[in-house]
């Protein structure tokens, strides 16, 4: 039976996704009390949901003044992704072994959404499925160090890889990655599956770098 997730887990989320947003900008003082309105939470599980995000360095706690939104540093955000690359790729590999056919039924149907938002053009969207494809095939891998490293890791890149989406002929790009690599589920085949997704992973942060060298020139 599965347990039922923790608030503060969903609040930490709804959080992540203001600052991705840009609702909170980096320097931005964090009003609790507006912020359990606007969420509709107590400050229990906020202040639980806050403490997740100055782990993961999003906000910064400051004494006798609360909580601010970091501003995030360019440089460490695409030094993490050969990082992820590492892991995503192992994971990948790993879950080979593990995959069941239920579990490939599933990655079908969340494959059979990414293409469709790819078709429409909805990043938002193709976001949003490629992000739950990731975590499954983490959780596939079967070894929990792993996959706890890599979901922690995740969050912080997950504004980069919403980004680095909006880059032109990213995302059907990006589906193309998606197609390889659910090909190598489906042959089975290890190696092809970390070798897939790691190169996944580095083209991300090509792109993102490719993206903030040219908003830097202009």
């Amino acid at each position: 039976m599965l347990k039922q997730r923790p608030l503060y887990l969903d609040v930490s989320d709804l959080l992540r996704e203001l600052i991705y947003k840009r609702e909170l900008r980096p320097g931005d003082w964090i009003d609790e009390i507006a912020l359990c309105e606007k969420l509709g939470v107590s400050r229990t599980p906020l202040r639980e949901a806050l403490k997740i995000l100055q782990r993961e360095e999003l906000i910064e706690l400051v004494p006798r003044r609360g909580c601010r939104v970091n501003a995030i540093n360019t440089a460490d955000l695409l030094d993490l992704f050969p990082v992820m690359a590492t892991l995503e790729g192992m994971c990948a590999q790993l879950a080979v072994a593990n995959i069941k056919a239920v579990d490939m039924k599933k990655l079908e149907k969340y494959h059979l959404r990414l293409e469709e938002a790819a078709a429409s053009g909805d990043v938002d969207n193709y976001y949003k499925v490629n992000k739950k494809i990731h975590t499954a095939i983490q959780e596939l891998s079967g070894n929990r160090w792993l996959n706890r490293i890599s979901a922690d890791l995740r969050n912080v890149l997950l504004l980069a890889r919403h980004r680095q989406l909006s880059a032109p002929g990213r995302l059907m790009e990006s589906l193309q990655e998606h197609r390889d690599l659910m090909q190598a589920l489906r042959d089975k085949d290890p190696e092809a599956a970390h070798q897939t997704m790691y190169r996944h992973l580095i083209k991300q942060q090509q792109v993102l770098s490719n993206t903030l060298t040219t908003e830097e020139d202009h």
